[in-house]
């Protein structure tokens, strides 16, 4: 396990919006972790500390982007043939992270004279293989925050003028990455290394809303207009047969829907469709932009209310008070013709449009049923246009 000298300084951590595990009861400390980016940093300075003077430190401090100074214990290490080799096992603390428990290595060489530090691509780690990403195609996927902490490492390890070769590996990265967006942002055969603190905030989803950035860049990079933010699997195979979008300009947003369209309103492209399910498209409707259950439960008072305005008896919006779930209420409605779906969708649009808040971007809100149904639909229209959608009736 990492040894840390940080003293505890830090802001109750958030926790994570978008996650398939109960979070730990707030009042519970939670753990934080570091970041693969840190726990390469680490293995880089030990190995090539141990090819300069035969001897591995363990445990081996760095210094993070925010000054801390933290340590780890060394997992593995190897020196032998002119390389050196550590590896450090990534620790991420309270956060169900995919990478939590990998061996991160890193294997440095001697360089060409000149040559500066350069970067390779070992087992595990993934290849860079389309544009729109922070790091060049045919690059292994080592962030630039990562890779400046590496050099700075070896830099106060070797001096300013050091000619190395870095190897990082991560043995299992290739299985683990199938647990990621990377494939569908073109990063293949591994893992990415990340961070852009060193640490790793329990419950942040930092990596998810980095992929769903990373997604729009990718989708701008090759030349698609169109992109389309979904909240799950469902949403996202039917929002898919509606336009026939390459899998590039899927986003799998998630509960990040704020995040997603704040993104794209800094980086826009001409058009962008939100999909998801009756209940947090109902959510949205209702002004939550981060859609998960812990952020709250959508107010079935209110549906009750939207339907009654699209046509709903008392009797009908008594029934959609006292249900279950939304979908329950969904049900009850369509089953009496009221087309609180399409309410709903345009009740999304507006608030979707006021974080875009710009005529440059045309919004469009697709609302679908378990089935993949289509249950409501707000038209492609200019976010903060005079001419918004109307209700259909």
């Amino acid at each position: 396990m990492p040894l840390s000298t940080m003293t505890d300084g830090f802001a109750k951590p958030i926790e994570c919006c978008m996650t398939t595990e109960a979070a730990p009861a707030e009042e519970a400390p939670l753990r934080r972790g570091w970041t693969t980016g840190a726990c390469a940093t680490a293995a880089t300075k030990a190995a090539c500390t141990a090819l300069m003077t035969g001897t591995f430190p363990d445990p081996v401090e760095i210094t993070l982007p925010g000054g801390n100074v933290v340590a780890f214990a060394l997992a593995d290490h190897k020196l032998s043939n002119g390389q050196a080799m550590a590896g450090i096992v990534k620790d991420a603390g309270d956060d169900p992270d995919v990478t939590h428990g990998a061996l991160v290595k890193s294997t440095v060489r001697a360089g060409k004279p000149g040559s500066g530090i350069i970067f390779q691509r070992g087992s595990g780690v993934g290849l860079v293989t389309r544009p729109g990403l922070p790091i060049p195609m045919g690059e292994p996927a080592i962030n630039p925050v990562p890779r400046r902490m590496i050099v700075a490492a070896i830099r106060e390890v070797a001096g300013e003028n050091a000619d190395f070769e870095v190897e990082i590996s991560v043995p299992e990265g290739e299985e683990m990455a199938k647990k990621t967006l990377n494939p569908r942002l073109g990063i293949l055969g591994g893992i990415s290394i990340l961070g852009t603190t060193g640490i790793v905030i329990p419950y942040s989803c930092s990596s998810w809303i980095h992929s769903i950035h990373r997604g729009v860049d990718v989708a701008r990079a090759m030349g698609f207009t169109h992109v389309g933010g979904s909240t799950g699997n469902a949403s996202e195979m039917a929002m898919q047969k509606v336009h026939g979008f390459n899998e590039v300009q899927l986003i799998d947003m998630g509960d990040f829907v704020g995040g997603m369209l704040k993104y794209i309103r800094a980086h826009p492209l001409p058009r962008v469709t939100v999909a998801g399910g009756v209940a947090k498209m109902t959510k949205l409707a209702q002004g939550m932009l981060d859609l998960h259950s812990k952020r709250g439960a959508p107010d079935l008072e209110a549906l009750a209310a939207v339907a009654v305005e699209a046509g709903a008896s008392e009797p009908l919006a008594g029934r959609i008070r006292g249900a279950n779930t939304v979908a329950e209420a969904f049900g009850l409605a369509t089953a009496e013709g009221v087309p609180v779906g399409e309410a709903i969708a345009h009740g999304a649009w507006r608030v979707a449009a006021d974080v875009l808040e710009t005529l440059d971007i045309e919004l469009e809100i697709l609302v679908f049923n378990r089935d993949g149904v289509l249950m409501g639909h707000a038209p492609f229209a200019p976010a903060h246009s005079v001419s918004r959608p109307r209700k259909r009736r």
